[in-house]
């Protein structure tokens, strides 16, 4: 199922998208959406279709949310820097630190999201999930990438004729997955990390993918589809002065991976691996995910 990219954007300083700029070619009449800024940080909670019952409660630099019975929910929290019309080397080095207590009951994850255009990409830097390892097997293999202490898969997808930042249309997705997911489904995981999301931008130009457009968005990203769940996103920052600390690696293809997965430091969780998350999954495809948007 894919995880929709979620066509809305943060748009806070221009009007506020969380990661959703306000793209009317994206919601629906129907669609449930809320948008802001406060205490400098843009935030949105979308909802489609209006379905089921959400909230997302935010705060300076943290937020709430939970959902039931929804068709495709997000909640999300982050940096807009549409109108700097820059690319991300431009900006600097952007880091996101994050303290979650993430609970998925079903196919839902947590994951740093954003876009840039000219051209235009849809990015995902995903750190847990509940029953469902985005973006299954859909796109290309690209390599890995060792950063803050765990190990990524890097990949490429395509959407085509889909509704995106700028109205409908066809643009690749890029991907870094935790190769171990921090989070396990159907238990309030604890979660707190740092992401130097400009070197994962690296990697990826490293492995091939265009990274030269501007820069859209930065934002930590809550998302379900057809499933319950809830989260206290207890802080998320995003800097731009590499101030969020702490990039254990950065060497391309770097195969070691240091054993400080969150979970291990707070409750002693086992490392369950690819296959034993996927053992009895659904066959969910991307395009489940993106139907309706």
């Amino acid at each position: 199922m894919k995880l929709k990219g979620i066509q809305k954007i943060i748009g806070g300083t221009v009007s506020a998208m969380m990661i959703a700029a306000s793209i009317p070619a994206v919601a629906s009449a129907a669609d449930q959406q809320d948008r802001g800024n406060i205490g400098g940080y843009d935030y949105e909670m979308w909802n489609q279709n209006g379905q089921g019952q959400v909230s997302m409660n935010p705060g300076a630099g943290s937020f709430t949310c939970s959902w039931s019975n929804i068709e495709n929910f997000l909640a999300r929290m982050g940096k807009n820097y549409d109108s700097q019309k820059q690319n991300y080397k431009q900006i600097g080095n952007i880091v996101l630190t994050y303290d979650v207590e993430y609970t998925p009951r079903g196919n839902s994850y947590m994951c740093v999201y954003g876009w840039t255009r000219n051209p235009l990409v849809e990015y995902y830097i995903v750190e847990g999930w509940g029953d469902w390892r985005p973006p299954g097997n859909d796109g290309e293999n690209k390599g890995t990438v060792s950063l803050n202490g765990n190990t990524y898969d890097i990949r490429k997808s395509m959407r085509y004729n889909q509704p995106s930042l700028d109205g409908t249309a066809t643009f690749p997705q890029y991907w870094s997955v935790r190769q171990t997911s921090g989070s396990a489904n159907n238990q309030t995981n604890y979660m707190k990390g740092t992401i130097d999301v400009s070197k994962h931008f690296d990697a990826w130009s490293q492995a091939g993918l265009d990274m030269s457009g501007t820069l859209y968005e930065v934002s930590l990203n809550i998302e379900g589809y057809r499933s319950n769940g809830q989260a206290n996103v207890k802080s998320v920052t995003v800097s731009t002065d590499g101030s969020g600390g702490g990039a254990s690696s950065n060497d391309w293809n770097q195969g070691q991976e240091q054993n400080n997965d969150w979970n291990n430091w707070n409750n002693g969780q086992q490392n369950n691996d690819w296959n034993n998350w996927n053992n009895g999954q659904q066959n969910n495809d991307w395009n489940n995910w993106n139907n309706g948007q």
